[in-house]
């Protein structure tokens, strides 16, 4: 029997890749968003798993989404938060709605799902957890504090977790990309061939270094390093936050 993950966020860029590399990796995977036509697509397209509409800011659809998913494929081995959500905008000049929704999504969002996973592999002693976090967590960028801090909170929240679950046997870590290929990262360009440049390049005005591996991620980069920390070739690994970012971080 195939093996079961839980990944939120799966209809955006980074989470259908995810999906996308579990599947291949051998796993059945719950795939959860709000977006129920693209969950129906990504799973016919995979072919080994359900699509689960569930909106991970709220707990008792988070609650729903993880019974359901239990009870149509199996117990739960691996959680994926990938769910997030950018809103930019200047630091001092953050709205309420704003700063609450990427904070809903991005922080309580991994909450909610890290409750319900735990709540399931303590008892079983076993299970992973991978948060998908962002480099803007350690690094000051314009136009993103508020981003920037939920991510960091959820971060620090699921080392945190880490800690207290590894006497269980269940490891914890985040992935944190940098610019990466996906609808959320063209939203911020006003033209996407100058946006990919000022990226991979740098952009001194914005107090930004380039990439040094000079390329924008590919989604399947970040999935691909989630897929390694799921497996048994990472059985030592816990409580690390692992940089996927070409060397932008540095």
């Amino acid at each position: 029997m195939r093996p079961v993950a839980v990944v939120t966020g799966a209809a955006g860029g980074i989470g259908g890749a995810v999906v996308r590399a579990l599947t291949l990796a051998g796993w059945q995977v719950a795939a959860l968003d709000k977006n129920a036509a693209v969950l129906d697509k990504l799973v016919a397209d995979t072919g080994h798993g359900v699509g689960l509409t569930c909106d991970v800011s709220d707990r008792a659809q988070v609650r729903v989404a993880f019974a359901s998913a239990e009870a149509g494929l199996g117990p739960t081995g691996l959680l994926v938060n990938c769910a997030g959500i950018l809103r930019p905008g200047a630091a001092h000049e953050v709205t309420d709605a704003d700063w609450d929704a990427m904070f809903a999504v991005n922080t309580t969002g991994v909450l909610n799902a890290c409750r319900e996973a735990a709540a399931l592999m303590v008892p079983r002693r076993s299970g992973v957890i991978i948060t998908i976090g962002s480099n803007a967590a350690r690094v000051p960028r314009l136009q993103l504090a508020a981003y920037a801090a939920s991510k960091a909170a959820a971060v620090q929240y699921t080392r945190c977790l880490g800690l207290e679950l590894a006497q269980y046997g269940i490891r914890c870590n985040v992935v944190s990309p940098g610019s990466t290929d996906t609808p959320m990262q063209r939203d911020l360009w006003d033209d996407a061939d100058a946006g990919a440049r000022a990226a991979v390049h740098g952009c001194p005005d914005a107090f930004r270094l380039g990439i040094p591996l000079g390329r924008i991620a590919a989604p399947g980069d970040v999935a691909d390093a989630v897929v390694f920390l799921a497996s048994d070739q990472a059985r030592h690994i816990t409580l690390q936050d692992l940089y996927v970012d070409g060397g932008a971080s540095l």
